[in-house]
């Protein structure tokens, strides 16, 4: 699914919250401080933005006090993102790649883990990179999760300011569409934050209502 029904004025917001082996490696070196963008959420919060966030097995790990505090917020609904965030394709960016005969654990790793955190866990789940092909499919069908992609990709990873970010999201929307952005902030997305107050307002003044994925496929 890349996107919900183009005739009804709704649009899902959609965060990624990725952590790779490298990524944990800075973190625990200190180079980065935290990979998770609580800024972000106390935004979403305040504004109150339902939203679906899709978070990798070793993010949960990492954060596994936070994950429950999401969880327990109706305003949200968790999905996953694989346990470590390496592409599901060969040159999938720069991620690595999971060989076939290990997508299924790894996936359901993840899903043991969420399952763990949030008593309301969904089966929605996001191939990292957006990147899957008819052998990870093939591959996942016994997990049971159902591959939630998009149609507006955010622009929000390693981006320099909030603006093309805003730019991005607002000029590529429309009925149904499917948002993709950040909730680890740090180094690898670090004006999400700041830029959802504008998308938010400039999209509920259009006249959209924002809700979680499970809400734009009903």
């Amino acid at each position: 699914m890349q996107h919900g029904p183009r005739n009804k004025r709704r649009i899902a917001l959609t965060f990624d919250a990725d952590l790779t082996a490298l990524m944990r490696t800075r973190l625990q070196r200190g180079k980065v401080k935290s990979y998770y963008n609580e800024a972000l959420i106390n935004e979403l919060r305040a504004m109150k933005v339902p939203a679906t966030l899709f978070l990798t097995g070793m993010w949960m790990e990492q954060y596994p006090d936070r994950t429950r505090e999401l969880a327990a917020d109706p305003l949200f609904e968790l999905g996953t993102h694989t346990y470590d965030h390496r592409g599901f394709t060969k040159h999938c960016y720069t991620l690595g790649t999971v060989p076939a005969a290990d997508m299924l654990t790894d996936v359901r790793r993840a899903v043991e883990i969420l399952d763990k955190l949030d008593a309301h866990a969904t089966r929605w789940f996001r191939f990292p990179g957006g990147c899957y092909d008819g052998t990870a499919l093939h591959e996942l069908a016994p997990a049971g999760v159902t591959a939630v992609g998009l149609d507006v990709p955010g622009a929000d990873g390693f981006a320099k300011s909030p603006r093309p970010i805003i730019k991005q999201v607002l000029s590529h929307v429309q009925d149904g569409s499917i948002v993709v952005l950040h909730m680890h902030g740090g180094d690898n997305a670090p004006f999400t934050d700041e830029a959802i107050p504008e998308i938010v307002r400039t999209l509920r003044a259009r006249g959209y209502t924002l809700v979680t994925v499970t809400q734009l496929m009903s």
